[in-house]
């Protein structure tokens, strides 16, 4: 983890860690060093935005980077994260850039960075912007005369987006009933339309974006309305994505939330019984649910682990050639279309398997047994100091100890915030809090937690 850049890109509360002034100096990075990969020095870059109202200043500060390094800013307005990572990929663009903060509230806004094969940047490059921000390094020339970049509007790449989600489908939703919740964000302005085209009978609620209002409710982080609007309008399945639709929950016909790891449970086995799960492997990060790896041996699928964040599940199956693979809270990454994990395209994915198994979702989700877990957070001065004391550690490897054939503890750190993350899975919610507490309550003792 950097400075600014974590693992999912550079984010903070709009003009006070993420500022226009840095929003500029990334622009300008990027723009002098994609730069000098082109003989005329001249970098091509699509930007995209969620509809926070500090979305607007960012992208405008961004473009002044790009165009006075001597870029090409090609804009596609308020869209999703993975349309930018289609249109980077399959226009021939050396970066994409989103500006989004993904499920946060509005205050807070990100710059996502992607490289030209769709996926988020490496590490390396991060590494230099953070240092081109902080004067570590010297300053990049500016474009001059007719070397100055230009701003292009480019709607069109986004439209094409949209007409490739309606590809993918290979049957029709006609009469499935369909509930959307767009969560104020990016998909308010393309999900409807999809599903409409597919045949289903679409029913959309917080698809009215203001700039304040993003996530606020709604949303697969606050999936309590979708689930009351299914059940009362007596939809066969309803879909929440996050603020920029990298993510989707979705709800079935009963109410019932199906979260991230029941999507791959349901989408991977569907995918082993047609034969097109390669080496039947599901490339999970350590924070799924026991009950998924489970359920999947079960059926004769076997899994791989990654770090947490979606940009380690995503270098894994690239690397690997495996199709299918997430996070339980609705990153998922369907390699054949996308490299980056999609909210609308899974909601086509899930759908596709409804129709194809000829079954409601409550059925295909409800074969695997989610087992009861307590994660609970806890913020701290120094998240290394945490991890290395030793007290802490003989806490975490007793009860990882006792928990060995009952289930298994994760202390981690937070890839966003200065916070440990204490989870742990069991057969019963009783024995998960009896060993979260243990841990916390020695994180407490030694005097690393700080109030906030």
């Amino acid at each position: 983890m950097g400075k600014y850049f974590g693992t999912d890109g550079f984010r903070g509360e709009a003009n006070v860690q993420l500022t226009a002034e840095k929003a500029f100096k990334v622009g300008r990075y990027l723009g002098w060093y994609y730069g000098t990969q082109h003989p005329d020095g001249k970098a091509q870059v699509a930007i995209g935005k969620d509809t926070r109202r500090s979305s607007y200043m960012l992208e405008e500060a961004l473009c002044a980077g790009l165009t006075s390094s001597g870029a090409d800013a090609y804009l596609l307005h308020v869209t999703t994260t993975p349309s930018v990572s289609y249109v980077v990929r399959t226009d021939g663009f050396d970066c994409g850039i989103m500006i989004s903060a993904s499920h946060n509230p509005f205050y807070d806004n990100g710059i996502k960075i992607m490289r030209a094969n769709g996926q988020k940047i490496e590490a390396e490059i991060e590494e230099k912007i953070e240092a081109y921000i902080d004067g570590e390094i010297g300053e990049v020339p500016y474009a001059s005369r007719e070397a100055i970049g230009r701003t292009v509007d480019f709607s069109a790449g986004r439209n094409r987006y949209i007409g490739y989600l309606m590809t993918i489908p290979t049957r029709a939703f006609k009469g499935m009933r369909v509930g959307l919740d767009c969560a104020n964000g990016s998909s308010s302005a393309i999900a409807k339309s999809v599903f409409e085209a597919l045949g289903a009978k679409t029913f959309v609620i917080n698809n009215t974006p203001d700039g304040t209002n993003i996530n606020r409710g709604c949303g697969s982080t606050h999936i309590e309305s979708l689930q009351n609007y299914v059940i009362d309008n007596a939809l066969d399945v309803g879909f929440a994505y996050d603020g920029d639709a990298d993510r989707c929950l979705a709800v079935d016909e009963k109410g019932n939330i199906v979260n991230g790891d029941h999507i791959m449970y349901l989408c991977g086995k569907y995918l082993h019984e047609i034969g097109q799960l390669p080496e039947e492997t599901v490339v999970t990060t350590v924070m799924s649910n026991l009950g998924l790896y489970k359920a999947l041996e079960a059926n004769g699928m076997r899994t791989e682990q990654t770090p947490v964040g979606d940009k380690y599940v995503a270098e894994n199956m690239m690397a690997n050639g495996y199709e299918i693979g997430g996070e339980q809270s609705g990153h998922i990454i369907f390699s054949k279309y996308a490299t980056t994990g999609d909210g609308i395209l899974t909601s086509l994915m899930v759908m596709q398997t409804m129709i194809e198994k000829k079954s409601p979702l409550s059925a295909l989700a409800g074969e695997m047994k989610m087992y009861p877990q307590v994660l609970k957070n806890v913020r701290v001065a120094d998240k290394a100091a945490v991890k290395a004391n030793a007290k802490v550690q003989a806490a975490v490897d007793a009860a990882a100890k006792e928990l060995e054939n009952i289930g298994r503890i994760l202390v981690r750190e937070s890839g966003t915030e200065p916070k440990i993350r204490v989870m742990v899975e069991a057969e019963t919610y009783e024995i998960c809090e009896k060993y979260v507490g243990s841990v916390l309550k020695v994180i407490y003792d030694e005097g690393l937690a700080v109030e906030g």
